[in-house]
């Protein structure tokens, strides 16, 4: 799928141990395998299945994802950032590719 682009919004700072607010979006149309095409044939699945995020190494989110999933998934949680560290985003797609995306977060 060509046009699938994550984006993340991170805020600008933190202090070590402030709750700080994700949202990331990753365009992607998420077909769910139950429409048809012109002829009749269904149109094969494929959605985001699953969304990961990692914070300083360790897994800090993990969701899986299913056909009700609306196009172009929206997330939004809270992370506590205790240190400057990557941000590591992953998005698995039904057709076998992996879109990450990793942004560093800097902590005062």
């Amino acid at each position: 799928m060509s046009d699938v682009r994550p984006r993340i919004r991170l805020p600008r700072s933190a202090n070590a141990g402030d709750v700080i607010e994700v949202k990331t979006l990753i365009s992607h149309n998420m077909e769910t395998g139950l429409r048809r095409d012109g002829s009749g044939n269904a149109i094969p699945r494929q959605i985001i299945n699953r969304f990961t995020c990692e914070y300083a190494g360790k897994l800090v989110v993990d969701v899986t994802m299913e056909p009700a999933i609306s196009a172009n998934p929206y997330m939004e949680f809270d992370v506590q950032v205790d240190e400057s560290a990557d941000f590591v985003f992953t998005w698995y797609d039904d057709d076998g590719s992996v879109y990450s995306e990793t942004q560093s977060f800097e902590v005062s």
